[in-house]
């Protein structure tokens, strides 16, 4: 594992636990980064070996950016008065970018991704499928091979510097950042999911373990907050009698670790890593989906925990599958054996359950098989017969 990503619904003390597990990782001699979009204050952190803090500005890595693109931007586009970089205003959706440029430049053996809510968690396990997305819709890989011909006859002289240059400029840098993605392998990414332990928690997670497992992630944990509740007393009890409803609803979507609530914060960094004593994360399998024989051709099964029918839906866009869960969606490339087949439909199964997956159907397209494979394959075994 050499990407830890804790997450949660606001106020759950996501920061907090991001800090501590850091923190624990540093102590016992792995080289760790923490990245995090809050002040980090607390007494000593940034005195603790083997340990880089490093707080996340968007407004900061826009300014990099810019003072580093602007003056070819200028050369290329005369009659354009561009801003300075101290001028400079974010767009939406900075904060992500910032974070997975940092995340890709984190030279550590294990990076702690302070990610925030549920909500900015998602967008930056989707950033690299969309930036993939968007890149081959506007500059698809033919494209782009002209631009590479394109540059150096630019750098030769033998063409002039025109606008669309601006534009294949920009491509190494994103090929660059996508090259250095961090969260492209799932088995090396441990999502934790942060979340109090009330009745409200386990709906909020449910729903983000569909999304998670759409962009090919699930849940290493569950790190829920708990209170000490033994006293006497009808608020008490009810308290308590909530509290083990919730951590039961909990370990449905994983494994869950109960960090006992303080009264206060942690004070200094002993304290903070005591938080998760006992804590160790794991990242689960997840298997890519892989097409596999079926009657009449081949099917596809894409898990999708917890998912419910009315919140999915799918279509077909040229070699893509374009899958959504709520307001979460991917688009995944097939491989070259789907791309020549048509989808016959599309089944949610065991939905609302751990066990929820979405089962897309194919069949050999005749327009892009050979007559005679077609009919070969017309006449193999069908599953399940001899």
């Amino acid at each position: 594992m050499r990407t830890l990503l804790f997450t949660g619904p606001g106020g759950a003390g996501t920061t907090t636990l991001a800090a501590s597990a850091a923190v624990r990782a540093a102590r016992s001699g792995r080289d760790t980064a923490l990245l995090t979009r809050q002040d980090t204050t607390l007494a000593g952190l940034d005195e603790v070996g083997n340990l880089r803090v490093v707080r996340i500005d968007p407004q900061a890595a826009l300014e990099r950016l810019w003072h580093g693109s602007a003056a070819t931007a200028g050369a290329v586009l005369p009659q354009l008065t561009l801003p300075p970089a101290s001028s400079v205003v974010p767009l939406p959706g900075a904060g992500d970018v910032a974070l997975f440029a940092e995340l890709a430049r984190a030279d550590a053996d294990l990076v702690v991704v302070d990610a925030g809510s549920l909500d900015a968690a998602a967008e930056l396990l989707a950033l690299p499928a969309t930036l993939r997305w968007w890149l081959d819709q506007l500059l698809p890989p033919g494209m782009r091979a002209l631009g590479a011909v394109r540059t150096a006859a630019v750098a030769s002289g033998m063409a002039r510097r025109g606008p669309v240059d601006a534009a294949l400029a920009a491509v190494p840098v994103v090929e660059a950042l996508l090259a250095a993605d961090r969260l492209a392998d799932p088995s090396d990414v441990a999502v934790c999911l942060v979340a109090p332990a009330r009745a409200s928690s386990a709906g909020a997670l449910r729903t983000a373990a569909a999304g998670l497992a759409l962009h090919g992630h699930r849940a290493a944990a569950v790190l829920t907050r708990v209170l000490p509740l033994e006293g006497p007393g009808e608020w008490s009890a009810r308290r308590a009698a909530e509290q083990e409803a919730s951590v039961a609803a909990l370990a449905e979507v994983a494994p869950v670790h109960a960090v006992p609530e303080a009264a206060e914060a942690p004070g200094d960094v002993d304290a903070l890593a005591a938080l998760l004593d006992g804590f160790d994360a794991a990242a689960p399998a997840a298997p890519a989906p892989a097409p596999e024989r079926a009657e009449g051709g081949w099917r596809l099964v894409v898990p999708l925990p917890f998912a419910e029918r009315d919140a999915v839906r799918m279509t077909r866009w040229v070699d893509d599958l374009v899958i959504t869960v709520g307001s979460v969606r991917r688009s995944l490339r097939l491989d070259p054996l789907l791309r020549r087949c048509e989808v016959t439909g599309g089944r949610l199964a065991d939905p609302g359950t751990p066990a929820a997956r979405l089962k897309v159907g194919f069949r050999p397209d005749p327009q892009q098989w050979p007559a005679d494979l077609l009919a070969a394959e017309t006449m193999a075994p069908k599953e399940g017969t001899s």
